[in-house]
C-alpha cells in the first residue's frame, strides 16, 4: 500500500514504529506497505485514525487525505 509508505516517511517513522502502532509484526507491516498482502480493515482503521486521514485515502480511492 503505497500511501502507507508516504505517510510513514512524511511522519519520519520507521517500519518498526508503524508496526507497533497497529500491534502487528514488522514483517506484516512491510508486506502491507509493499502491496504483497492486503491490509485488514481493522488495521486500516488504526492507521486512518493515527494519521488523521480517511480510510478511502489510505486505500487510494480518493486523492485528498483528510476526512470530510
Amino acid at each position: 500500500m503505497i500511501r502507507l509508505r508516504d505517510l510513514r516517511e512524511d511522519s519520519d517513522l520507521t517500519q518498526a514504529q508503524c508496526a507497533a502502532i497497529a500491534n502487528i509484526s514488522k514483517n506484516s507491516y512491510i508486506r502491507y506497505e509493499n502491496g504483497m498482502r492486503s491490509v485488514p480493515s481493522d488495521v486500516i482503521a488504526i492507521y486512518a485514525k493515527y494519521y488523521k486521514v480517511s480510510a478511502d485515502y489510505l486505500l487510494g480511492l480518493i486523492d485528498y487525505p483528510r476526512p470530510l
